[in-house]
């Protein structure tokens, strides 16, 4: 049994395969679509708990300035990707003031954390930066390829699963990949293919491209010497700053006066009936 799980998982993987926006193979053995199913389910589930702890934040002054700065970043993923115009674009503000965190799921479900923006003292287009990283994320289907190296994790039980033909396990096993994969760190090459693409968006969205680098620099002053809980699934290699810097120089003749993009209509959830 364990040889014939060994083959299993190794067929996987050699039928898991898919190509990211800037040319890269990536392992796949959760479909983008199937990501993008299981990641509502896990949104809403983590909605939902939020909501039960009066942690959605419907303050007026955040939805706007979140809604508008990850408005004009969608306005300019869409443009990049005009399949992404379907996905359910939204973000769950998080009352936290403790949590340095922001992340997107698959179909363009978002989170950011107040303490992020607090505690760092974020402009707009540095939030602009932290979005657009995340949702580049999404573009890249880097939730997918998370997802897949979840269900690897787990490799028994997808073994089993896909030998048995149980639907029911199948199911289960990619549920908790959904969830797993925002706890699992991102490859640095993912990083890198996020930073570019993120940057890009921002950019092209009117936002300076000179605050990636003094977002890193309030990144790696943040928490002391464990860093905080945003670089746990953001692995920062030393010369992040450095490459950013250099990304932001090719990345303004895009957009040389920074003209905003206009603002696509992305939900602000602030009740867990709205996913």
């Amino acid at each position: 049994m364990k040889k014939l799980i060994g083959l299993t998982l190794i067929g996987a993987v050699v039928a898991g395969c898919a190509t990211t926006l800037t040319g890269r193979n990536q392992l796949m053995i959760v479909s983008p679509d199937s990501a993008i199913v299981e990641s509502k389910k896990a949104y809403a589930s983590t909605v939902g708990e939020l909501d039960q702890s009066n942690q959605l934040v419907t303050d007026a002054q955040w939805v706007n300035r979140i809604e508008t700065i990850t408005g004009r970043l969608v306005t300019e993923a869409i443009k990049l990707d005009p399949k992404t115009k379907d996905w359910a674009w939204s973000v769950a503000i998080i009352d936290d003031p403790d949590t340095l965190n922001a992340w997107c799921m698959a179909g363009g479900r978002m989170a950011i954390y107040t303490g992020i923006v607090t505690q760092l003292n974020l402009t707009d287009d540095e939030i602009a930066q932290i979005m657009g990283h995340e949702i580049s994320h999404a573009l890249a289907n880097h939730t997918a390829e998370r997802m897949s190296r979840a269900v690897l994790m787990n490799g028994a039980l997808a073994a089993t699963a896909v030998v048995t033909d149980n639907n029911g396990y199948v199911l289960s096993g990619t549920a908790m990949a959904a969830k797993l994969a925002l706890e699992l760190p991102n490859s640095r090459t993912a990083e890198s293919e996020a930073d570019e693409i993120g940057i890009e968006l921002a950019t092209r969205a009117g936002y300076n491209p000179d605050a990636a680098v003094s977002l890193w620099e309030k990144m790696a002053k943040a928490g002391g010497g464990s860093g905080p809980e945003f670089l746990s699934t953001h692995p920062s290699p030393g010369n992040r700053a450095a490459t950013l810097d250099k990304l932001g120089e090719k990345m303004l003749p895009l957009n040389p006066q920074l003209k905003k993009s206009t603002v696509y209509p992305v939900t602000i959830v602030t009740d867990s009936s709205e996913v």
